[in-house]
């Protein structure tokens, strides 16, 4: 019975620390996502105002620098 009491403790104990983690990692991807918007934002702005695509999508690989795989910031589309 000792042990049953133990076990129950421990997986008690782990179940939270797992949840824990999850809300932490929740909390870091939606972080990561408005990076990546806001990064994007910048570069529509960038060429809304008149710049050549070259200098806004270079501004846009630059503030995506470890956020996001690719050049441009993990999103790509067709012209």
């Amino acid at each position: 019975m000792k042990h049953l009491l133990i076990t129950c403790a421990a997986l008690l104990a782990f179940s939270a620390q797992a949840q824990d983690s999850e809300k932490e990692h929740k909390k870091e991807t939606i972080a990561q996502h408005q990076a990546i918007a806001a990064a994007h934002y910048a570069a529509a702005r960038c060429i809304s105002k008149g710049k050549d695509e070259k200098v806004c999508h270079a501004e846009l690989a630059n503030a995506c620098k470890g956020l996001a795989l690719g050049k441009l910031c993990g999103m790509k589309h067709v012209h």
